[in-house]
């Protein structure tokens, strides 16, 4: 690939951004970003990116259409600024719970946001475990669809590695992910059975052994926390020892951070693939980096090396 590598943040994911600079050797290129009083938003780049690759971080957290609007900017001002390549490095993509029609008439609003991010310009999306791994196939651009899995088990095994432990999928289509964690742990996997019905999470029976066991609860959101405290809740009275939940995005949507911190669960382990402020930080709650695996993903990706090691 022609060019030299720019690494960019907006405005949602600077502290991760520096990470992958820090794993890169590379400054984060500066960007002025301007908020109108109507809440109208303009990007200025600070410097001459002419025929450079660039790779801007942006995560869908927080307000999440306002995080696209100033992506789909951002995409404009380095089109107009005659990039070689515009790569987006989004960990966390927003609207992924919205990857089909669940009522007649309803969008599929994950689509909508890969053809806005296609049409504004972008060539390459970096992102790490879609809610729904399909969501691929709304692009027609290459996209590198990576993992915070093996990290996360890799502290599990540090962790929990000598105990007897139980990883839980908390619904049906949450078992190819727990299986992932189970296969590295070399542990058996139980299911929790959900009522299949929108805004509602009544469980009504767990499918596998837990009595005995600490529990791990695999998901890939913790939204308002209540799917993770209604899953230890169901797994204490089953007999399991202690519960720990895992997600790679934490969103920590209204009053999440105090469900949790008073919940029975006994550790929340997630990524930073979204960057929680201090007022949504909490004592049960590790943080592992993904900034490493997105780094190594932008070197192969500038090489021209194959990326299915991290795969």
């Amino acid at each position: 690939m022609a060019g030299k590598m720019k690494l960019f943040s907006v405005t949602s994911e600077r502290p991760l951004a520096t990470k992958i600079a820090d794993y890169l050797d590379i400054p984060l290129c500066e960007v002025e970003l301007q908020k109108f009083s109507d809440g109208e938003v303009k990007v200025n780049i600070e410097e001459s990116i002419r025929g450079t690759n660039a790779y801007v971080v942006q995560s869908m957290n927080a307000n999440v259409n306002e995080r696209l609007m100033e992506l789909l900017i951002m995409v404009d001002a380095l089109k107009r600024a005659s990039v070689h390549s515009i790569n987006i490095i989004m960990p966390y993509y927003g609207y992924a719970r919205q990857d089909r029609k669940a009522r007649s008439r309803e969008p599929i609003t994950a689509k909508l946001m890969a053809n806005l991010i296609q049409r504004a310009g972008a060539d390459r999306l970096i992102t790490v475990d879609l809610h729904a791994a399909q969501i691929q196939g709304f692009f027609n651009i290459p996209i590198d669809h990576l993992s915070a899995v093996p990290l996360i088990g890799d502290y599990l095994i540090e962790k929990y590695g000598n105990e007897d432990v139980v990883v839980v999928a908390p619904d049906h289509s949450g078992v190819v992910r727990a299986r992932r964690i189970a296969d590295r742990l070399n542990a058996p996997i139980a299911i929790l059975n959900r009522k299949p019905r929108p805004h509602e999470d009544e469980i009504m029976s767990v499918i596998g052994d837990v009595k005995g066991k600490v529990a791990i609860v695999v998901d890939d959101i913790i939204d308002t926390g209540v799917r993770a405290t209604t899953s230890a809740d169901i797994l204490l009275e089953k007999g399991a020892l202690e519960v720990i939940a895992c997600a790679t995005h934490s969103v920590m949507a209204g009053n999440a951070t105090e469900r949790l911190q008073n919940s029975r669960i006994k550790e929340v382990i997630t990524s930073d693939s979204i960057d929680l402020p201090e007022e949504k930080q909490f004592d049960k709650l590790t943080t592992i980096s993904i900034g490493r695996i997105l780094g190594r993903a932008i070197e192969g990706v500038q090489e021209n090396r194959s990326l299915h090691p991290l795969f």
